[in-house]
């Protein structure tokens, strides 16, 4: 888990699907809400809410864990939104290398 940068992505929404594939995870800011999307281990893809954390200071989980990036993009998890859904809504920041946000 890398720390958000500060300048926001230029992405469209099939840009978004190729920086996961390449890079494993993304931040997503969606009104006062922030999320990180990245892989498990390259074996699953999930959502954290980047507000709450576990005893090990690892962010929340808030969807389900699915093999495909195809899935994930579309759970609903955003106030029963998909990311597709919610992209127009959204900022896309990069996880670079450091401390967490």
């Amino acid at each position: 888990m890398g720390k958000k940068a500060s300048e926001p992505l230029e992405i469209d929404y099939e840009g978004l699907v190729e920086y996961l594939h390449y890079n494993h995870s993304v931040y997503m800011r969606i009104d006062d809400k922030l999320y990180y999307l990245t892989d498990c281990n390259y074996e699953a893809w999930r959502a954290q809410d980047t507000a709450h954390r576990n005893h090990k200071n690892h962010y929340i989980d808030c969807s389900p864990l699915v093999p495909t990036v195809d899935e994930f993009l579309a759970i609903p998890f955003h106030h029963g939104m998909t990311i597709k859904e919610n992209f127009d809504h959204a900022t896309f920041y990069a996880s670079e290398d450091g401390e967490k946000e």
